[in-house]
């Protein structure tokens, strides 16, 4: 089978590339079908990640595994895409470079058959070029971590839990 895939830079003007790839073809084989269509340089750290319908970031697929061996790692070149993405797991994130966030929202739109003769993968529609930097980020804090009077945290105004402080020895 085919997937049919639209990959979108997460920015206010229009950039995306539609992607057919086949199902069994790794992450590790989007992830350059990715950095060819929009002429990425290639030569910076990338991850997925698992999506839901918010556009949530859910588990990382990392192109290289910078763990330190303790904690299981999932690598793009070991995950088909089938595993990844399906008609009830439609979305996914990639992160090219993570100094400058390069963000481009993966969906699958469609699943075919294959057509004889045809090469996989293959940008099948463009729109956009890439900007010379990477758009700018808003993050907003959570309401509940802002500091205003009638949020008081844990230990934040409790004068009793740093009361002794300045009595503690450290060495």
């Amino acid at each position: 089978m085919i997937y049919r895939l639209r990959a979108i830079l997460d920015a206010t003007q229009d950039v995306f590339r539609d992607i057919e790839i086949e199902e069994t073809a790794s992450l590790e084989d989007l992830h350059n079908v990715i950095m060819q269509s929009f002429q990425l340089q290639g030569d910076e750290m990338a991850s997925f990640y698992a999506s839901d319908d918010e556009w949530n970031q859910g588990e990382e697929y990392c192109l290289f595994d910078m763990s330190d061996g303790l904690s299981p790692v999932k690598k793009m070149c070991d995950t088909p895409l089938s595993d990844a993405m399906s008609k009830s797991k439609t979305k996914m994130i990639y992160v090219y470079d993570f100094l400058n966030m390069w963000t481009f929202l993966i969906e699958l739109a469609d699943v075919a058959g294959a057509v004889d003769g045809t090469a996989y993968p293959q940008v099948i529609f463009a729109i956009g070029e890439l900007p010379d930097s990477p758009p700018d980020k808003e993050f907003e804090a959570d309401p509940r971590f802002h500091d205003d009077e009638d949020n008081d945290d844990e230990y934040g105004d409790d004068e009793e839990f740093y009361e002794d402080y300045d009595d503690n020895e450290f060495y």
